[in-house]
């Protein structure tokens, strides 16, 4: 099948085809991004009201929505211009008023016939100790009345979209999706109790109480799953075709990792070794590698990395280490320098200041295979630059590099393997839906000799006793980080916070002992401040941003983070990963402004609680939401209508393992599941993926 299955084409073809939808208003749903009928059958209401019938308005406490039959009474005309219109009506027991506003007498006098009975639903409020319904939603006749559902779903609304053409459009949408082949694995569709796809959106889409509309309601779950299952077939797929890509086997022959770990002064702690058998393991195979390297803040990244690339070279290949910034570039240099130096090998450094003379005999070096491992910043891009046989690239710090650029490195090499390292601890949901196309290795665990890192609430009233105490320690040869708030607004506000805050601590400790470096610094003077805070010179660092901390000074113990609540819970853990890295006591004060809302408090607390990133990133997605976490932007998020990563995480878990189960055993996708599962990747656009087996 090349094509869009004939059974979908009703539910990609116009909107106006549906009940109520004319080109006006298809306009306004394509700005909410709803474009096809499609789109609206997986727009599910959010809430819903109760419209069971009545015998009395008296069954419910004002104010909350009544649903009554009613006998129309006596109208009253408003006497001046803006006073409101009245009806008296009567149920079973008592009469209230219908009230309206700016509408025409004849209008309603049609509507409401004195004398006549109607069913009337809206909302009843006391107002001057007489009940009344302030335009009614629904007005209908008693044989109309089956047309009030008993419980009513609301859909989020666009300007200029009511929810009763919502309600219209989504039941005509409905109409025209078919019963189509199902492609959940029948197994655990049984266990979880999921109904029919069809059955699953009528069931959403009219709920019958509030449960109904709980993410663990079977007929949600099972739609928000076909989503997930959608979405990670695409990326097992995209890791098939991966993986079909023949490789360069890289067997290294341990000659030089041997003599490396010989030489250093501890022993991989068993996350590290784990992880070198995992790459190494991926680099000997025929395929191409294509796998993630997670670790929190000081969990021994470089040193699996630098492994990975002795092992390419021991079997005579290339590798290069690529950062998203000059300064990371060049901690690595510093990270990997004595390394290569023990390995005796040649390792250079490539960024884009490297001009004429300089950058020519480094490509040349480059290209006859003298240089064996190249570090840079995406410079290693460009052009001019070749290799003379790259094996391995290694990517740090992947949300700053999208999948197109990744694919455009492992290009570079013929059959280059590709490992992304990232300091950010995702939670597990979120993982999967970024690096679902990739194999995961996890750094759980702290290598031996960093000390755990004490972290302490103040309230910056105590700024004083603040200053005083770091008086004394630095006096005793202890360095300290003060970190600026963080002023959204404009970079201007930050440096001069930074700057007001260097001169009062120059003024508190003494000339030539406080440092500083912002945004608006040019490189030069900012390297030369760090340079000097690096060499012990100066003792306190004020900094506003969190990057540019991106250094590691050993001797430096102590953190300050002032107005600490205006940060993320992913940048607070990774700032205090800056201390704690060498032989003495580490604290990290995080300054707040009082009073703290819940959530900062809450925030700040879980800090002070952990320091294990996994679960700080847990708590970050249950508070502030996936997109926040990574910042979607830029983290090639996909765009769920239904599943939600922060509820559905064990879902999402199920799907991968579901859809790469499904593709082991049928990777054309020819059997029935496979063909029903052909139909849910163009039901949820992902024809990528439907290239991907084409390609197959």
């Amino acid at each position: 099948m090349t094509g869009r299955p004939e059974i979908l084409f009703p539910l990609f073809g116009a909107l106006t085809k549906l009940d109520g939808v004319g080109p006006k208003t298809a306009q306004i749903f394509d700005g909410a991004g709803i474009n096809k009928p499609r789109d609206l059958l997986f727009t599910l209401p959010l809430s819903g009201v109760d419209r069971h019938r009545r015998a009395s308005i008296r069954e419910v406490v004002a104010p909350a929505v009544a649903t009554v039959a009613v006998t129309i009474g006596e109208h009253y005309p408003p006497k001046t211009r803006g006073r409101p219109y009245r009806v008296n009506v009567t149920d079973e027991q008592t009469s209230f008023q219908l009230v309206y506003f700016h509408v025409r007498g004849d209008y309603l006098q049609k509507l409401l016939p004195t004398g006549q009975k109607r069913v009337v639903s809206g909302k009843l409020e006391i107002f001057d100790s007489i009940a009344q319904m302030v335009h009614p939603d629904h007005v209908v006749t008693l044989e109309e009345a089956t047309e009030i559902p008993a419980f009513e779903p609301v859909y989020a609304l666009h300007a200029g979209i009511s929810q009763k053409l919502m309600y219209r459009a989504t039941r005509s949408a409905r109409a025209m999706a078919a019963t189509l082949p199902e492609w959940i694995d029948p197994a655990l569709k049984k266990r979880e109790k999921w109904p029919d796809w069809h059955d699953a959106l009528a069931a959403a889409h009219s709920p019958k109480s509030a449960t109904d509309l709980s993410p663990h309601d079977p007929a949600r779950q099972r739609l928000a799953y076909d989503e997930l299952l959608a979405h990670q077939l695409t990326l097992a797929l995209a890791r098939a075709v991966i993986r079909r890509a023949k490789g360069v086997p890289s067997q290294g022959t341990g000659a030089l990792s041997k003599k490396v770990l010989g030489l250093l002064p501890y022993r991989p702690t068993a996350a590290q070794t784990r992880a070198i058998a995992e790459i190494n393991a991926d680099l000997g195979s025929q395929f191409k590698m294509n796998r993630l390297l997670q670790g929190d803040v000081g969990s021994g990244k470089t040193l699996v990395a630098f492994m990975a690339l002795l092992a390419v070279v021991e079997s005579g290949g290339q590798g290069v280490m690529m950062a998203p910034t000059e300064i990371l570039a060049r901690q690595h240099l510093e990270g990997l320098q004595p390394l290569a130096a023990d390995a005796g090998i040649r390792l250079e450094i490539l960024t884009g200041r490297d001009k004429g003379q300089q950058r020519a005999q480094k490509l040349a070096a480059l290209a006859s295979g003298e240089i064996a491992i190249l570090v840079g910043t995406h410079a290693v891009f460009q052009k001019d630059v070749i290799f003379n046989d790259l094996r391995l690239a290694i990517i740090d710090e992947q949300h700053r590099f999208g999948v197109s650029q990744r694919m455009e490195l492992g290009a570079k090499g013929a059959s280059t393997d590709v490992l992304v390292m990232t300091a950010t601890p995702i939670p597990r949901s979120l993982a999967l839906a970024q690096y679902g196309d990739m194999d995961v290795s996890v750094l759980d665990e702290k290598p031996p000799g960093r000390k755990p890192v004490q972290t302490a609430l103040v309230s910056t009233s105590r700024m004083d006793e603040v200053v005083e105490k770091l008086r004394h320690a630095v006096a005793e040869g202890r360095q300290a980080y003060w970190v600026c708030p963080l002023v959204e607004e404009s970079e201007f506000i930050d440096m001069t916070a930074a700057q007001e805050r260097f001169k009062q601590l120059r003024a508190a400790l003494g000339e030539g002992v406080v440092g500083l470096v912002h945004g608006q610094m040019p490189p030069a003077e900012k390297d030369a401040a760090m340079a000097r805070f690096i060499a012990g010179e100066t003792k306190v660092l004020v900094a506003t941003t969190v990057i540019e901390v991106g250094v590691n000074v050993p001797n430096a113990s102590i953190m300050m983070i002032e107005r600490a609540e205006s940060f993320g819970l992913a940048q607070l853990h990774q700032l205090r990963g800056r201390v704690g890295r060498g032989a003495a006591a580490s604290t990290c004060l995080l300054l707040y402004q009082a009073p703290l809302s819940e959530t900062g408090k809450r925030r700040l607390e879980i800090l002070r609680e952990t320091e294990d990133g996994f679960k700080i990133s847990e708590e970050d997605l249950a508070m502030r939401g996936a997109g926040d976490v990574i910042g979607t932007a830029q983290s090639g998020l996909p765009r769920f209508r239904i599943a939600d990563l922060e509820r559905q995480t064990a879902l999402m878990a199920t799907a991968q393992t579901d859809a790469r189960a499904l593709l082991n055993d049928d990777p054309t996708l020819e059997t029935t599941r496979g063909q029903a599962a052909r139909t849910l990747l163009w039901l949820m656009e992902q024809d990528k993926a439907i290239r991907l087996i084409s390609v197959g």
